[in-house]
């Protein structure tokens, strides 16, 4: 396995920026830091050489350990003191989330509030935070806990004396356990459930009792009292989640079920509204037959935006392209906007003849940076609206960026090899500066050529049109050899590795896919053998050049595959082929209804970011000018999307 891509930067940076230091001292300084910082996390403190580290940048780090292991017996002073210290580095927030669990553990909820800046993040510290403020803001702190008690999984033990005092006061009731019973439930938690059940009184029992029988039957919801619980506190939830756990289990049954039950219930709107999306969104999904009608009834009071999209798919595989105008304008008017919708309602009127409005939908769409939004362009005949940002930085400015203390932490956790603590340092620093200095430090990831940081950069400093950054021409150089070799288009590799694994060469996807074309190990054994040359293993596959060789590879057999039709060998690179094999079977007329027709949410994604991000390469390449670059080529286009598209073996 090779040594991390990023380090050879930072050991160059440091060689130019200390002309005239003795390195040595820098060397031995840095494995005195490195040493150091693993006795503080072992609590190890007579192997800490604190001469040795004294005035290091990364001292804060041994400091950290140091007053984390002395809570909670810290007073809040000195935990604000180390926060003000290092505000500049997210030391400050971890170790404030350290003291409000210490503390909040302790009942010191006095010095918790001291050093708490809003809500922190984590349920535990989250539970101890508004116990902290159930005496100060009372209502406030119920609400918040009442919220965190209606959670269907077991919430940590942190957690129970906020619940114990809500209990107390009469926040959490007996209404607000059998809800979370229903939770618990729909949730599959069958131990927390028969807990609740065991702290409700004799008035819930008829009610515990439904629950277990349509637990154990879920047709038995059919012969389930209408008003369940005291007063009928228990109808709403429990209608709710049996029919989430019918609906999933048999749709078709559980629709039938609702047809007949649903008049007879005395439900809330927004209660019946819960049961009716969900079960439109899987008739929908499951194509339950004679459901849509039933569908069509009730889509105009659900306000979900996944159902009307369901509904829109379903009108376009079905060519019905009045429903689909009549669908999109149905969409709240943030989800209609979206160059997607823009781009279907253009194609829905072009088909019926209303050649203005799909032109003025057209335009629409194709001031959107998309896929759709460039394939509305070239219905036009426009260039691609890239809204390109150009940032401007020169030497200068890279120096006084090297200078930053948080830039000086990066440098120095990668020499001693704390790659994810350099990157929590970097990114708390971007996230924190102002737009220009997030820029500069997106620049000055650029000239390091770091480029996974630099792709991490332009996300968490949301600068999405500095294409330049977020588009890196990382590997340029290889990806250009092997997509010659392969006759790849190199942009297409490109593209995929991008999406892949956003130029992280030792990515790992739960999966098992490795490196930055993502190929699994099995993938990698096969090309290999194909080619000639000796299995990489897992670890032979994270070598740049090696994982663009078999990926490049790999690619070309989907290709072949598909008669070089690069959206198809797009879908099979993420889903397999034999899905898209399946796929093709429906026989879509043109590639956008393809497109719109895979069934898998990561796969249609998928294949339109590559599309896009292809022409986003390739246009970088040219200065940023998109003339001559399209979408796909002209076969592409004008293909039928089915079983001829497969090459005959």
């Amino acid at each position: 396995m090779q040594a991390s891509p990023f380090r050879t930067p930072f050991r160059a940076l440091c060689a130019a920026l200390l002309v005239g230091l003795p390195a040595v001292s820098w060397g031995a300084s840095d494995t005195a830091m490195r040493d150091a910082l693993e006795a503080a996390r072992q609590q190890q403190w007579n192997r800490v050489d604190e001469r040795a580290i004294e005035g290091h940048v990364l001292s804060g780090y041994v400091e950290y350990h140091r007053l984390r292991n002395q809570l909670p017996n810290l007073s809040p002073g000195q935990v604000q003191g180390f926060i003000d210290r290092h505000g500049d580095s997210p030391l400050s927030e971890w170790l404030r989330g350290q003291a409000i669990a210490k503390y909040g553990h302790a009942g010191r909820y006095s010095d918790l509030l001291a050093v708490a800046d809003g809500e922190p993040a984590g349920t535990a510290r989250q539970c101890y935070y508004y116990a902290a403020l159930l005496d100060s803001q009372p209502q406030a702190a119920s609400e918040a806990g009442l919220a965190l008690w209606l959670e269907g999984n077991s919430q940590p033990d942190a957690c129970d004396p906020l619940f114990n005092r809500l209990r107390a006061n009469g926040t959490i009731d007996e209404a607000a356990i059998w809800d979370r019973k229903m939770l618990a439930w729909q949730a599959g938690e069958a131990g927390l459930s028969t807990y609740l059940s065991s702290q409700l009184s004799g008035q819930w029992q008829t009610a515990i009792e439904t629950a277990d029988r349509v637990s154990s039957q879920t047709r038995a919801i059919l012969s389930a009292p209408a008003c369940l619980g005291p007063e009928c506190k228990a109808t709403a939830a429990f209608y709710q989640a049996a029919m989430q756990r019918f609906t999933r289990e048999d749709t078709p049954a559980a629709l039938a079920a609702w047809q007949t039950m649903a008049p007879n219930l005395n439900l809330m709107p927004d209660d019946r509204q819960v049961i009716e999306e969900e079960l439109a969104f899987y008739a929908l999904v499951r194509d339950v037959p004679g459901a849509i009608s039933w569908v069509d009834s009730v889509l105009p009071s659900l306000e979900s935006e996944r159902v009307l999209e369901l509904r829109v798919r379903r009108a376009l595989a079905e060519r019905r392209w009045q429903d689909v105008i009549r669908w999109i304008a149905a969409m709240p008017a943030g989800q209609q906007e979206n160059s997607r919708w823009q781009y279907w309602l253009a194609r829905a009127n072009e088909q019926l003849g209303n050649q203005d409005a799909a032109t003025a939908r057209y335009r629409q769409a194709a001031e959107d940076r998309s896929f759709f939004g460039f394939a509305a362009a070239e219905k036009l005949g426009q260039p691609y609206q890239l809204n390109l940002e150009r940032n401007h930085f020169d030497d200068a400015s890279r120096e006084r960026t090297a200078q930053l203390p948080a830039v000086q932490r990066t440098e120095a956790l990668l020499r001693i090899g704390e790659d994810g603590l350099a990157n929590s340092e970097w990114l708390y620093a971007v996230q924190n500066g102002s737009h220009q200095q997030a820029r500069a430090l997106a620049d000055y990831a650029d000239h390091q050529q770091w480029h996974a940081r630099l792709v991490q950069t332009t996300i968490a400093g949301n600068m999405w049109d500095a294409l330049d950054w977020r588009f890196p021409q990382a590997y340029r150089d290889s990806f250009m050899h092997w997509g010659n070799q392969t006759g790849v288009d190199p942009y297409l590799l490109m593209a995929i590795t991008r999406r892949e694994s956003a130029y992280n060469p030792v990515a790992l996807s739960p999966a098992g896919a490795r490196g930055l074309m993502q190929l699994m190990p099995g993938t990698a054994t096969l090309v290999s053998r194909q080619l000639g040359i000796s299995d990489p293993g897992p670890y032979g596959i994270l070598d740049p050049e090696l994982n663009i060789r078999l990926g490049s590879t790999y690619l070309r057999d989907k290709l072949n595959r598909y008669q070089g039709n690069r959206l198809a060998a797009a879908a099979a690179y993420n889903a397999g082929p034999g899905r898209v094999d399946q796929w093709l079977g429906s026989g879509m007329e043109s590639f956008d209804l393809f497109v719109e027709s895979i069934p898998f949410r990561e796969t249609r994604d998928y294949v339109q970011a590559v599309l896009s991000y292809r022409v986003i390469f390739e246009s970088l390449a040219n200065g940023g000018n998109s003339e001559g670059v399209s979408l796909l080529s002209e076969n592409e286009q004008q293909v039928r999307y089915d079983r001829a598209l497969l090459a005959r073996r």
